[in-house]
């Protein structure tokens, strides 16, 4: 069966039990069951939480959701400061989008939910004995389609905190894996009609991360294809992973459905003698032990105790512009002057993105103080210069060939099944 094929029409409960679910679940204190940006705000008190959708007293900025995926997904969005959508989740066919407004100061998070089934109300999954309780095979968020809590690891984020910085000047966002990977994601800039944030160049905002087989275009340093990219302003790319790399970068033991062993047409793999499943949502090595070595809880709360674990170390590797350990947030979020909006795009085209290591300076630049660093015009000129995007690539091609080696050349031709089997089965 199709790994999103939607088992049931829903309806949007009704306003009345979305407020008596909220009720029920503390909607203040539910949104923080995923990991938070460090770096984001955590001082509420001149923002509540509210569902939404904003007042114009409020501000507006623009929220897009897009599922280019094969499949219908069922996005979820939490709200942990200003006013949300006043939406928390629903049904999103393949190849369609949905435009929301939330608060110039909101800050929240997005997910993708699959293989969702829920009852005709929305309010529960179809079939409540089965699944403990969920409706979504990944991304659940207690078993109905409108979240008013955050879903269940692992899912992929886009994470947002509109209003960050000092005084609320900047916008901070960032791909978060720290919860685990089910779906690839990617975010897109969107600057309104504010002249001088539509003089950004793209290829210096529009992360990615692919980590799904099959999703992945050629090995390539750049490309144009997707993320409101063009020729003027190539993509910075990571520029190895292949499709059977994907295939293999999750840690066998954080794999949510392990194979028993060869059979039923499973093929046996060089690395693990076990064809892993052609979609499989992978753990993050928090959400798969609850240790607070994984967590950075505890005693390990201190960024100098805490130290990177071999989960994070594979998924920087498939996706360097997200950040799958808590402490990487300060070199994996991405800081614009705020006054925008952003879409989160589901199964977008392309690669994973290289950006914050190709352009480090030009984004510190871009937020920096007036007279301090380049001007906008500099900037502008280094991201349409592709020797620094190529000596970005050969960089990383370089730490690379220093560390583990490729997949690629210990995966047998039966590795090509994973890789076909997206186009057929998801």
């Amino acid at each position: 069966m199709a790994l999103n094929t939607p088992k049931h029409a829903v309806a949007l409960p009704s306003p009345s039990r979305i407020i008596a679910t909220l009720f029920l679940l503390g909607f203040l204190h539910t949104s923080s069951a995923f990991h938070t940006n460090r770096m984001f705000s955590t001082d509420h008190t001149l923002r509540p939480p509210r569902w939404g959708p904003p007042t114009k007293r409020d501000g507006m900025a623009p929220l897009k959701i897009t599922n280019k995926c094969p499949n219908t997904i069922w996005p979820g969005i939490g709200t942990q400061a200003g006013t949300g959508p006043g939406i928390g989740g629903f049904e999103l066919a393949s190849g369609a989008s949905r435009d929301y407004t939330v608060s110039k100061d909101w800050q929240g998070r997005v997910w993708g939910r699959t293989n969702c089934s829920f009852n005709p109300t929305g309010d529960g999954p179809a079939n409540i004995a089965a699944n403990n309780g969920a409706a979504c095979d990944s991304g659940d968020c207690l078993g109905v389609l409108n979240c008013v809590a955050t879903g269940v690891a692992p899912a992929s984020l886009a994470e947002y905190d509109l209003a960050g910085g000092v005084g609320g000047t900047q916008a901070f966002y960032d791909i978060s894996l720290v919860d685990g990977y089910n779906i690839p994601i990617g975010i897109v800039f969107l600057p309104g009609d504010d002249v001088k944030l539509q003089k950004v160049p793209p290829n210096l905002t529009n992360a990615v991360c692919i980590a799904t087989a099959g999703y992945a275009s050629d090995p390539a340093p750049s490309g144009t294809n997707g993320m409101s990219s063009n020729a003027s302003y190539p993509v910075p790319y990571e520029p190895t992973q292949t499709n059977m790399d994907l295939a293999t970068w999750c840690p066998w033991d954080f794999l949510v459905i392990k194979p028993d062993k060869p059979g039923d047409g499973v093929y046996p793999y060089p690395d693990d003698m076990i064809q892993r499943p052609v979609f499989d949502p992978c753990k993050s090595a928090c959400a798969a032990t609850n240790a607070p070595s994984d967590c950075c809880t505890g005693a390990y709360s201190d960024h100098g105790v805490c130290m990177p674990n071999m989960y994070s170390q594979q998924s920087n590797k498939v996706c360097p512009d997200a950040y799958g350990f808590p402490f990487d947030d300060e070199g994996s979020t991405f800081i614009i002057p705020t006054g925008g909006g952003f879409e989160t795009v589901f199964c977008p085209e392309g690669r994973s993105t290289n950006i914050l290591k190709t352009f480090k300076q030009q984004l510190q630049d871009l937020t920096g103080a007036p007279g301090v660093g380049k001007g906008m015009d500099a900037i502008d000129q280094d991201a349409r210069n592709l020797t620094i995007i190529m000596n970005a690539a050969k960089k990383s091609s370089a730490e690379r060939s220093r560390g583990e080696a490729s997949n690629m050349g210990k995966t047998s031709m039966c590795a090509m099944v994973v890789v076909i089997a997206w186009a057929v089965l998801w």
